[in-house]
């Protein structure tokens, strides 16, 4: 525990003295990092962050004025135990957003690496966000939301407990997800639908035209085909194999709320 001799704490900011602050670290004027924190190297705290006990910043991230990380959830079923927030390497969090520890005692709310989060949201207890992900201004992440890699959530989206958004999927402003959202597609609405194919997310990811190919017309079985839903996952199986159609697959038939087909 301790301060790095390198980093740069402004005078009017307060660290409590069980908090791990890394090298390079620069904290602005009148943050607050509670008790057992732990804070990354480089990782940049503009004016009036709070990083609340029990949560954990890896490297290089930057964190803008008025946010607070690790507060307790926002669930009337918490009881004040133990839990965690863990926030990976490299990510960008925008102002006046917050992010919750975990409900239950020892359980975790997990941000991976890279993501771009904008500004005046939440995310909620025990969401698993993975890496590269983009997350817009003034969404909301209910508990227990899962989201891969590569996603782009558009502004004021509101996504309910324990849906599941796939890799490489945008969502549309204002959208309501209510439902899982299977990778690589597009969804729009107040109760999201599917729309077609995130061409301009896939070729970010570095997918290439082929691929893509493959998963418009794995989009066009699954959504547009009229098939029963095993049908048309059998069918994206044996037609149309590769890594990203397997992936499809497989999210649809671990869904426990259903995806959103029409």
């Amino acid at each position: 525990m301790g301060v790095h001799p390198s980093a740069q704490i402004a005078s009017s900011a307060k660290i409590s003295p069980g908090a791990e602050i890394g090298s390079g670290v620069v904290i602005g004027d009148f943050c607050v990092v509670e008790d057992e924190v732990v804070i990354g190297a480089n990782t940049r705290l503009e004016t009036h962050v709070v990083v609340k006990r029990w949560t954990t910043l890896g490297a290089d991230n930057k964190i803008s004025a008025g946010t607070v990380l690790g507060t307790d959830p926002l669930d009337k079923s918490f009881g004040g135990e133990r839990s965690y927030l863990r926030i990976g390497n490299g990510n960008i969090i925008r102002e006046h957003y917050t992010i919750s520890r975990g409900t239950e005692r020892e359980s975790v709310t997990e941000i991976g690496d890279n993501n771009y989060i904008m500004t005046s949201g939440h995310i909620a207890h025990n969401c698993k966000v993975g890496s590269n992900n983009v997350i817009c201004s003034c969404a909301l992440i209910a508990g227990y939301v899962e989201i891969e890699d590569w996603a782009f959530i558009s502004g004021g989206v509101g996504v309910q407990q324990y849906a599941r958004i796939g890799s490489m999927v945008m969502i549309a402003g204002n959208s309501g997800v209510n439902v899982d959202a299977p990778p690589y597609f597009l969804y729009a609405g107040f109760r999201i639908e599917p729309k077609g194919v995130n061409v301009v997310g896939l070729r970010r990811a570095g997918l290439d035209t082929e691929q893509i190919r493959t998963l418009k017309r794995a989009f066009r079985v699954l959504f547009r085909a009229s098939l029963p839903l095993d049908d048309a996952l059998k069918r994206i199986q044996h037609e149309l194999p590769s890594e990203h159609t397997k992936h499809l697959v497989d999210f649809v038939r671990s869904s426990k709320r259903g995806i959103c087909r029409r």
